[in-house]
């Protein structure tokens, strides 16, 4: 299991991947070369939301966001620090008219405020950003958590849930609003399948390098 530490109001603590040690030069074992992110702090930072949600078509009440339970999964497997990234005005429980803010806020390229803001991303080297998708790009709510940040010389991994759309504008998105980070391989998992992408999650940490 993971190690993880929840970042609340702002507080921010880094918790450090376990170190690697190297074999001694009569050790008859081989070594295996540590991976581009082994050692390096990670950030898990996630928007999520339950209430009314797409669902094949149709609508599911959600106790959990879809996003959240991808992200719990994400930090059982891994050591790292998650924060949950809150609006300062809560989305509706209706899906119609979540999507109706969703429009108004992305045709005006508004940065809806931030309830919980983190004060800063100092000592991780990577980030995970994980939200859902919403007419195929992340809520602009996740442009304003990323603009606040100078990611130079951090890695920035995008997670989404999606209904049909995949990564869509996800990477594209970070690229412009994550100064200096370089983006890394994204996760992309269908929001209806998130409890059975167990498998897909493991085979993706260890494909970056966090696992």
């Amino acid at each position: 299991m993971g190690r993880r530490r929840f970042l609340r109001g702002g507080a921010a603590t880094a918790l450090g991947v376990a170190s690697l040690m190297a074999c001694g030069t009569d050790d008859p074992r081989p070594t295996t070369p540590p991976s581009p992110q082994a050692g390096r702090r990670v950030l898990l930072a996630y928007f999520s939301r339950a209430g009314e949600n797409y669902y094949y078509g149709g609508r599911k009440n959600l106790d959990v966001g879809n996003t959240e339970l991808l992200a719990r999964m994400i930090s059982g497997s891994i050591a790292c620090d998650v924060h949950r990234v809150e609006a300062a005005a809560p989305y509706s429980d209706s899906y119609d008219d979540t999507v109706a803010r969703n429009v108004r806020e992305q045709n005006a390229d508004a940065r809806p405020a931030i309830a919980n803001p983190l004060p800063d991303i100092v000592g991780y080297g990577v980030v995970l950003l994980a939200s859902g998708l919403w007419n195929v790009r992340p809520p602009m709510i996740m442009r304003t958590f990323a603009e606040r940040f100078d990611f130079t010389g951090k890695t920035v991994l995008p997670v989404t849930t999606y209904a049909v759309s995949g990564l869509g504008r996800a990477p594209d998105d970070y690229r412009q609003a994550c100064r200096g980070a370089t983006i890394g391989e994204g996760l992309a998992v269908r929001g209806e399948e998130v409890g059975q992408a167990g498998a897909d999650v493991t085979a993706w940490l260890q494909r970056v390098g966090l696992r």
